[in-house]
């Protein structure tokens, strides 16, 4: 009994000592690289392996006592993409649609005004950028549309209406990344479901999930969560009365969620990877990650030393999420920072580094 309780005690040594050297590790990167606050976790299907949340919530701030707190809110930018694909997955269990399901068998009455070379698009090859839609992954396309009037599904629905009448993006690419995409492939799952895709949010996320998140920066919910941060030319925390909408693209990329919810989601899809069922079964989970090599339904996947991931980084300039799945394992790699600049988005990816080796 002593020499199990010894190891028992000398193992959670070992534990909190890896904790202790990652969270400097952390710091010290952040220190380095302008990164005022940062989430992290390591995740498995049946465990939480690490999870942490250190920092600022301004860079205005960095002199003062840390204020980040473990459920603190991170813009996700396009780590969305897979939440909306998620809710697709979703619904095709629920017998509303199939992944096949053509845009115009839907909305029949849009097909006269609507390019002709869109008129086979289905919501896989919305959800994988394979139909071609123009990108819109920049500010300048959006300034040069025209005002879109109504709700936010009923705006979506005009910025659809006016997307299929452009040209499409035709070349020889494996895939055409597209912010613009997944708004029509949201209003195929508004179609089908009868809801907004904001109410498919709550449905999926907060009802059935019991998942907290926000849409939109976390300051414009709540002044004292995270701000984000860009360069003006120095870095400066972002307010949220800041003119800066995202609502056009919404279902590709914003969504707020905390480290702990956002692990839990991330530990779902890795359950199903490993052949469990949970809210979705584990076959709608390999159609998710694997139904296209390149990328499939808001995850891109590549091969390295024989190792199959999927992955994704989000931002919109303020924020970056980045997750890494090993799916041979399967295991995921989160980190979360409230800083957009290309210099933290070195700084997340050196701290990646570090990350793998302690928790390998």
């Amino acid at each position: 009994m002593k020499k199990l309780l010894s190891f028992s005690v000398l193992l959670t040594g070992l534990v909190l000592f890896a904790q202790q050297n990652i969270e400097m590790k952390a710091d010290s990167i952040m220190k380095a690289y302008h990164i005022p606050e940062m989430a992290y976790a390591v995740v498995t299907p049946d465990k939480i392996v690490v999870q942490h949340t250190t920092g600022h919530h301004r860079i205005e701030e960095i002199n003062d006592k840390p204020n980040a707190d473990i459920h603190d809110f991170f813009h996700l930018g396009s780590n969305t993409k897979a939440i909306t694909g998620f809710i697709a997955g979703y619904l095709t269990e629920q017998k509303k649609i199939k992944w096949d399901q053509k845009f115009f068998d839907l909305f029949p009455e849009l097909k006269d005004k609507s390019n002709p070379k869109y008129y086979n698009i289905t919501l896989a090859q919305l959800l994988q950028h394979q139909a071609g839609i123009q990108p819109f992954t920049s500010g300048t396309e959006y300034q040069k549309l025209p005002s879109f009037k109504g709700s936010k599904a009923e705006k979506r629905q005009a910025f659809a209406k006016y997307l299929l009448t452009l040209p499409p993006v035709e070349n020889n690419k494996p895939y055409n990344y597209s912010n613009a995409g997944y708004s029509i492939a949201a209003l195929m799952m508004e179609k089908v479901s009868g809801k907004t895709w904001e109410q498919l949010v709550q449905d999926v996320l907060k009802d059935k999930l019991k998942l907290q998140y926000n849409l939109g920066w976390p300051n414009r919910t709540n002044i004292n969560q995270p701000w984000g941060h860009w360069k003006n030319p120095q870095l400066e925390s972002v307010a949220p009365t800041t003119a800066y909408d995202l609502n056009l693209a919404e279902p590709a990329g914003d969504i707020s969620m905390n480290i702990v919810d956002y692990s839990k989601f991330i530990q779902l899809n890795l359950q199903g990877l490993a052949g469990k069922n949970n809210i979705l079964k584990a076959k709608t989970y390999q159609y998710l990650f694997n139904s296209a090599d390149h990328y499939s339904i808001g995850w891109a996947n590549t091969v390295v030393n024989n190792k199959k991931y999927s992955d994704h980084l989000g931002t919109d300039g303020t924020f970056l999420a980045y997750t890494q799945i090993n799916k041979s394992e399967p295991k995921a790699y989160i980190i979360l920072v409230n800083n957009g600049s290309p210099e933290a988005q070195d700084g997340l990816f050196k701290f990646l580094k570090i990350l793998k080796k302690q928790y390998p």
